[in-house]
């Protein structure tokens, strides 16, 4: 089981020792990962390359994973990206867990991008394709709906697989999972829609003559604090600030409370097979943020 946190603004922006020092927190706390976002140019132009950021946190220790959650990767070309993972690859082999996702919640994001929100679904799924093959490192030709090249070749083929988790959670996005993802990634679902979800995707997968996704995972949210009101009070204000939407349409999927109480809340989806947390603790502070998943952590694994 991988447990990580959220990659803070002041883990990505802050003075080198200030990043250095979280990240040493994260790592003494005995965290498996952090988690970085990926957007353009989310509502008001707000954004991070997710890809960028995982390269710039895996050099500051070879001991710390990284995954993006989730990579927007219709808004980008399949060639440059796999020339990107390939890089990282070599520069931090092991170190990158890449979820993958079609976005949507901003509208123009896409549109800016030149690309039809109407195909982000389908551009992903050949992306995908694209991308698988180019990291192994053979030359191919490619003739597809969105992409088309001749003798296609990245090298050298990374030395260790990048997992790959599908978010999302359209009827094309578990089939999305069940093709080409080592996992799922969910996101707002009920412990027991997570289940479910997890034995369709198995189930796809085992139909398309893959072995089934053994690192299914989940992103949530959580509030933390030894003061329950003061917990969802801070969440709410974190979610309604980022997502502007008002924090009841998530609070039955967005656990708060003290450790403890956010810990029996994430047992359920561990129960259904999760493997992967990707945990956005709203703490008092960074530093209270990640202690409090690396308590969570020690509850999950008893």
């Amino acid at each position: 089981m991988l447990i990580g946190t959220l990659a803070s603004p002041a883990l990505l922006q802050s003075s080198h020792k200030v990043r250095r020092d979280l990240v040493a927190r994260v790592l003494d706390k005995g965290l498996d990962h952090v988690f970085v976002a990926d957007h353009v140019s989310f509502h008001v132009g707000a954004g991070m390359d997710g890809l960028i950021n995982a390269a710039t946190l895996s050099a500051i220790d070879e001991r710390l994973k990284v995954c993006v959650g989730v990579y927007l990767l219709a808004l980008r070309h399949p060639v440059t990206v796999a020339r990107q993972l390939a890089t990282i690859a070599e520069s931090a082999p092991g170190q990158l867990l890449l979820g993958v996702g079609v976005g949507g919640e901003d509208r123009n994001e896409i549109e800016m991008c030149g690309v039809d929100p109407k195909t982000r679904g389908r551009r992903t799924d050949e992306s995908l394709e694209i991308i698988q093959r180019l990291l192994e490192g053979e030359p191919f030709d490619h003739d597809g709906e969105f992409f088309q090249f001749k003798q296609g070749w990245i090298k050298p083929a990374p030395s260790q697989p990048i997992p790959v988790l599908i978010g999302g959670r359209a009827d094309a996005a578990l089939t999305r999972a069940a093709r080409f993802g080592d996992g799922w990634l969910g996101v707002w679902t009920s412990a027991a829609r997570y289940g479910a979800v997890v034995q369709s995707i198995n189930q796809q997968a085992s139909e398309l003559g893959r072995a089934e996704p053994a690192q299914h995972g989940i992103q949530v949210w959580v509030g933390v604090d030894d003061n329950r009101e003061r917990a969802r009070a801070r969440l709410a204000k974190g979610m309604e600030n980022f997502y502007r939407i008002p924090y009841e349409r998530f609070e039955k999927y967005s656990p708060y409370g003290d450790a403890a109480e956010v810990a029996d809340f994430l047992a359920g989806y561990v129960e259904q097979g999760c493997k992967v947390f990707n945990i956005m603790p709203v703490a008092e502070d960074d530093a209270a943020g990640i202690d409090a998943v690396a308590e969570i952590r020690q509850r999950l694994l008893g």
